[in-house]
């Protein structure tokens, strides 16, 4: 199997790209407030503690 330097380029973005995104994804993750969470469903009134 022989990738050409166009093909071997192509490959490196999309690998620092999904890199990029999941450390994202992670960051948002971490950044959500601490505290409790209040939801209203179809069983009532839920409150957890985060």
């Amino acid at each position: 199997m022989t990738l050409s330097r166009n093909q071997l380029f192509l490959l490196v973005g999309l690998l620092v790209a999904g890199l990029a995104a999941t450390g994202y994804a992670l960051y948002q993750e971490k950044k959500q407030p601490e505290g409790v969470e209040i939801s209203v469903g179809k069983d009532g009134l839920s409150i957890k503690e985060k």
